[in-house]
């Protein structure tokens, strides 16, 4: 099964502030906010959705192809990636923007504040999917994750027209888009992932339900935090999968990449909606325990060792013999 991962390649410059975001704040004065934080540490990584997403695929085996915009400063990334079993050619060079940067800034309660710099990601709307699945011979999948906003919808467009089932992901683009534009990339998808908060804001932006909302799109995987994911689809109970115990929370940036990079792993393998979730809550686990969202190491014993604690021996199994 081929998936394509279109969506965001940035660098992440991550830092980490001792106290509170919340202790800073002022009730009656959050119309006029203006903080300054004393960060004790600054990691500058590899990221963007789609890379991050990618890169776990990669590491899981599933030969990813990265669809997505970045500058001439992308050698050693592409390198990188190439190296981890992602499939980058692709991948836009803009001839004079530099690759995206993601900045953020975590406190001691995991809670974040970020800003993002689009650069080259600005050109991902040039790109033609057409090209991609002619060059691989086809596409059974596209994840459409955030990335440049005309893109998503260029994208969007042309997997309707040319009949490629795809998956609505918009992420961190929620924020400014409006409700026409979210029930317009909602419309045909096989597949829309979110976070529990993501799927209020749909709702709401849409003036659709639940119901309504899955009924157009088939599929809605929710990922719940520390509680796990549910995946809903018409007609069915609702699955709902609980996330291994991590042994650390190093960083939290990149989890729900991580949790997609599982999910659609196990899409191209074939097994069921549980087991494709368990995957990716395995792999969002890892991501948890360490400090950028593409520096962990998936050790295959040690990763079917964790899996079959908390999945049990039959999903081990299923599981276990798709692993490279």
């Amino acid at each position: 099964m081929r998936i394509a991962v279109t969506g965001s390649i940035a660098t992440d410059h991550l830092m980490t502030f001792p106290g509170r975001f919340a202790d800073q704040l002022v009730a009656d004065q959050l119309h006029t906010v203006s903080l300054s934080f004393l960060v004790d540490a600054l990691d500058v990584r590899r990221g963007g959705v789609a890379a991050n997403i990618c890169f776990g695929m990669g590491q899981l085996g599933s030969g990813p192809i990265l669809v997505g915009a970045a500058g001439s400063d992308f050698d050693e990334y592409r390198a990188w990636l190439d190296r981890h079993g992602v499939d980058t050619h692709s991948v836009r060079i803009s001839e004079t923007l530099h690759t995206a940067r993601f900045v953020c800034t975590t406190d001691a309660d995991h809670n974040q504040i970020g800003s993002f710099y689009t650069g080259a990601m600005s050109e991902a709307r040039l790109i033609e999917l057409q090209a991609v699945a002619e060059r691989v011979g086809a596409l059974d999948l596209v994840l459409i994750g955030a990335d440049d906003p005309e893109a998503m919808r260029r994208h969007t467009e042309e997997c309707r027209t040319r009949g490629i089932p795809f998956a609505a992901d918009f992420s961190q683009q929620i924020a400014r888009m409006d409700g026409d534009e979210i029930r317009n990339l909602l419309e045909g998808a096989t597949y829309l992932f979110s976070n529990e908060y993501e799927k209020g804001l749909i709702e709401s932006k849409t003036g659709w339900t639940d119901a309504e909302i899955l009924a157009k799109v088939g599929h809605r995987v929710t990922t719940l935090g520390a509680n796990g994911v549910r995946i809903e689809a018409v007609g069915q109970d609702p699955v709902v999968v609980g996330v291994p115990e991590e042994k650390t929370k190093a960083d939290p940036t990149g989890v729900g990449d991580a949790f997609r990079a599982g999910f659609l792993s196990g899409l191209s393998w074939g097994v069921s909606h549980e087991r494709a979730a368990q995957v990716g809550c395995m792999l969002a686990t890892l991501v948890i325990e360490t400090t950028g969202t593409q520096e962990y190491e998936l050790h295959r014993a040690q990763f079917m060792e964790r899996f079959t604690k908390q999945y049990g021996d039959e999903a081990a199994l299923e599981v276990k013999v798709h692993l490279p």
